[in-house]
């Protein structure tokens, strides 16, 4: 399956994602783990991609477009992928929709995950980040605990760090930055009949069923545009009666030719009879 995970930061993309990762063996795209990929590989887009980020630039779509065209070729990727935190605007999910058109991959879902921003403000301030593996864990819903306490890299326990915008100063814009820029993708990927919504707040096992039943639940239904109605014609007043100076109405009078038809013949004048002068 191909699939887009979308969501406000904390929604549990990442969480959500690795599950996915073990249940439908496919690869988990995340940008921001191509950009440190590609930096560490030395390749051209990465190099392009630090010197952005040295200069305290964003880094382009473009570059990002072309680090997933490049993943996607990936044996791995052959039979479906997960693209996590990608796209995060209507340029870029155009931007996307033509690339996988134009590589004969197009998405077959796109799940959106809903939390109440309060429960959300909670899950960031909590939110750690593996330095090594770059496993996501959360320290108030699931915290590293079993054969998840150790580091798949390293062997040894995780290296957690906070994410220095992990905390309530910053979540606030965040979120307004996502209202804005990244909500009106549901309305795009609704119109294209391949939104799923599901309720991501309670527990993680909880919310994994939801989504693996939204998986293979029905799309819902494409907007399509509403059919402008014809303008209905306008009913012509009868005409009104001009009133004779008696009161009442005056007949109408009848149309030229007919009027011509009705009125009686006039009589040929006779010629003139001479009388004979007396003598």
């Amino acid at each position: 399956m191909r699939i887009v995970l979308l969501g406000a930061p904390g929604s549990g993309k990442g969480t959500q994602s690795q599950r996915l990762v073990k249940r439908l063996a496919i690869p988990q795209i995340s940008t921001g783990d191509l950009l440190r990929a590609a930096v560490a590989r030395g390749s051209e887009l990465g190099r392009q991609a630090k010197q952005a980020m040295d200069n305290g630039r964003l880094v382009e779509d473009a570059l990002v477009l072309g680090m997933i065209r490049e993943r996607l070729g990936e044996p791995d990727a052959r039979n479906g992928f997960i693209l996590d935190g990608f796209p995060r605007n209507l340029a870029q999910a155009h931007e996307l929709d033509e690339l996988l058109r134009r590589l004969g991959q197009p998405l077959d879902v796109v799940v959106q995950l809903e939390v109440d921003y309060g429960e959300l403000v909670k899950r960031i301030a909590g939110r750690r980040t593996c330095a090594d593996c770059g496993r996501v864990f959360n320290l108030l819903t699931s915290p590293p605990a079993g054969a998840d306490a150790v580091c798949a890299t390293t062997g040894a326990p995780h290296r957690l760090m906070q994410r220095p915008d992990d905390n309530e100063a910053t979540v606030t814009e965040r979120l307004r930055v996502y209202d804005e820029k990244t909500r009106p993708l549901i309305d795009f990927y609704r119109s294209r009949g391949l939104l799923r919504v599901i309720n991501a707040e309670g527990e993680v096992d909880q919310v994994t069923e939801r989504l693996t039943r939204a998986l293979t639940a029905p799309a819902a239904r494409a907007l399509r545009p509403k059919r402008a109605r014809p303008a209905a014609r306008k009913k012509r007043k009868p005409l009104s009666r001009p009133k004779s100076k008696r009161g009442g109405v005056r007949p109408r009078r009848a149309p030229a030719r007919k009027r011509a038809k009705s009125a009686k013949p006039k009589r040929a004048r006779r010629a003139p009879v001479k009388r004979a002068r007396r003598r």
